[in-house]
């Protein structure tokens, strides 16, 4: 029952927008998440076509698989990711929803693991350092947490508490697109190669990510708060 009137709150508050509006919050993070996605298709490329080692690349040529890893499992976290903001698909009885979990969770997993795992054993290029370092562990560790606190909300049946947790991990997930449009700027005015200023850069992308995800889940939770109140519950169940 709490299921029931948990989705027919988060129904209610996505009702004001039409089939086009539900969509355009995918596309903008479709389109946010391809710089990455076509960064990591171009390596993979280089990485099977026999590139020559630069001291760019050199670390990838000579351990592959966690960044083959990474890469692979950031792209389907990403793009399959972004259809989990779509009302209309998580109404679905083929059970959409749950099926696209079952893989994202596990991809997103791997994309932390392997991208905490590159940054402490991958030699470090030209413009990062300790403080990226360490921002990359503590954001990479609290993309797991979110992901394992997700998991335990579904495993409880807190629906709204799943939701929230999961929109945070795949915000941290996603912060490599903002952080490449961050960047832009970052190496005009100081130069790509200031790690201060690159990190500091960095970690503001993946702040705002997260800025953008409590907006949202805040924004999502108003209607659910209202369906467990006394004038709006009734209405709302609509099973045993």
């Amino acid at each position: 029952m709490t299921k029931d009137i948990a989705t027919a709150a988060l129904n209610r508050g996505n009702r004001t927008r039409g089939p086009r509006g539900q969509w355009l919050a995918p596309a903008g993070l479709i389109l946010l998440a391809l710089i990455p996605v076509l960064a990591g298709a171009a390596r993979l490329t280089e990485l099977t076509g026999g590139a020559v080692a630069t001291p760019q690349n050199a670390r990838f040529l000579d351990s592959p698989v966690p960044v083959v890893t990474h890469i692979v499992s950031v792209t389907v976290y990403s793009l399959l990711g972004a259809f989990q903001f779509v009302p209309a698909l998580r109404r679905r009885r083929g059970g959409w929803h749950r099926l696209a979990g079952r893989i994202l969770i596990p991809a997103g997993l791997l994309a932390a693991l392997s991208g905490m795992w590159m940054a402490v054993f991958y030699p470090h290029p030209p413009g990062d350092g300790a403080i990226l370092l360490v921002l990359r562990l503590v954001f990479g560790c609290a993309m797991v947490a979110s992901i394992g606190l997700g998991i335990r909300g579904i495993v409880r049946r807190d629906f709204i508490g799943h939701s929230a947790w999961m929109t945070r991990a795949y915000a941290i997930g996603v912060g490599a697109g903002t952080q490449a449009l961050v960047l832009i700027p970052q190496s005009i005015i100081f130069g790509s190669s200031n790690e201060l200023s690159r990190a500091v850069f960095i970690g503001a992308a993946w702040l705002i990510n997260l800025a953008v995800a409590e907006y949202v889940i805040r924004r999502r939770a108003r209607p659910a708060r209202n369906a467990f109140s006394p004038s709006t519950t009734a209405p709302l169940i609509t099973t045993p």
